[in-house]
């Protein structure tokens, strides 16, 4: 069990499993195929990010360092949480960028659904993070990862 503090950016508390990636996550790229199709999942199509391309990252707790985003993410945002496909959580080893924040907070105010967020995690907790890991997240930032032992 490794315990990590961040800055709680959209707080709540959940519990779920992770996919990591260590690559800036292009959030348009990411959901292009899910957000035209409406399956419920939310299928990695950014073939520029190996780690989670292919990977549904519906319901799943996304690790990342932070977005190589576009102006769109808010609209591919609310997109997703309409479509119920969207993530459970985001953590950030790093400060999250202002499209992001935008486009989750979009989220959670227009299509009322929140997809709880962290930043400011650190390095080490994405060097420390692997795919599958089960994760508690609290309302204070407060981030708890349990090795999934393959």
């Amino acid at each position: 069990m490794l315990k990590f503090k961040g800055r709680a950016v959209l707080p709540g508390t959940i519990k779920g499993k992770a996919l990591v990636t260590r690559r800036g996550f292009n959030t348009y790229a990411s959901f292009f195929t899910s957000i035209h199709e409406q399956t419920g999942k939310a299928v990695c199509a950014d073939t520029g990010n190996p780690e989670l391309y292919g990977k549904n990252l519906a319901n799943r707790i996304i690790c990342l360092p932070g977005t190589a985003g576009s102006t769109s993410s808010g609209a591919v945002w609310q997109r997703l949480v309409k479509l119920k496909a969207a993530p459970m959580a985001m953590l950030f080893s790093q400060q999250i960028d202002p499209l992001a924040a935008g486009g989750l907070i979009i989220a959670d105010i227009w299509a009322g659904k929140r997809i709880v967020t962290v930043d400011q995690l650190g390095d080490a907790f994405l060097d420390a993070v692997g795919e599958d890991d089960f994760i508690e997240i609290l309302a204070s930032g407060h981030v708890t990862v349990y090795k999934n032992k393959h």
